[in-house]
């Protein structure tokens, strides 16, 4: 049985008991038997370990995780300790650069500080296989990260949900609920960052929101 250690072990226990997810379940443990998994099996769930329901403040929401050797730990976007950034965490701190001048970094590419500060780092997909992108999609995940969403839209304090990219804006349908803001744009990626993804704000306007419903912004600075 999962174990995450915080208020998503109740609001999710019906998933985690439910048909798919034991397939999926016993999918992962093949899997992770058989072939190289990212991330490690206990890094899969950080992104609800590290930030509890009640304190999520943002939601970035990613694809499925880095598939090379060492680079993913359960957050999107975030590399382990002393893994050199990725290209598109460089772009997301090229546009922190432009937006709040903050230098972040460069040999520094995990991103926890924000996790556990309020902001849901969460795939849309949570493990892969090395060097396969999207080979774990349509495997159950999906379900699972689509309920999060849902019980974080039910939730009254306002909240930011950040979609950058075609698979996050898919999801921007199951956010109904007037006191959140959506924040969309391009994905980080060097294949599309400049299409939007550069001069969006979106780290500005995150916080400028937070403050506007009197919670405390983030702090980006790593």
């Amino acid at each position: 049985m999962v174990q995450i250690n915080n208020t998503w072990d109740v609001l999710l226990k019906d998933q985690f008991e439910s048909e798919y997810y034991q397939a999926l379940r016993a999918f992962l443990k093949h899997e992770y038997q058989t072939q190289r998994i990212y991330p490690p099996m206990g890094d899969i769930f950080n992104a609800l370990r590290f930030t509890d329901y009640y304190d999520v403040k943002a939601v970035i929401l990613g694809q499925d995780p880095y598939h090379g050797a060492g680079q993913a730990h359960g957050l999107c976007f975030s590399v382990a300790d002393g893994v050199p950034p990725p290209p598109s965490l460089l772009n997301i701190y090229k546009e922190q650069k432009s937006d709040l001048g903050i230098d972040q970094p460069v040999n520094n590419g995990n991103l926890t500080k924000w996790a556990k500060q309020g902001v849901l780092l969460l795939n849309t997909v949570l493990t892969v296989r090395e060097r396969q992108p999207n080979s774990h999609k349509g495997k159950g995940w999906e379900q699972l990260t689509d309920r999060i969403i849902d019980v974080l839209n039910e939730r009254q304090q306002p909240l930011v949900f950040l979609l950058w990219g075609a698979n996050a804006r898919a999801k921007k349908v199951r956010i109904t609920n007037p006191n959140h803001l959506i924040l969309e744009c391009a994905h980080p990626s060097p294949f599309s960052a400049n299409n939007g993804f550069f001069g969006c704000r979106h780290f500005s306007k995150t916080n400028a929101f937070l403050l506007q419903h009197k919670i405390p912004p983030i702090d980006w600075q790593l």
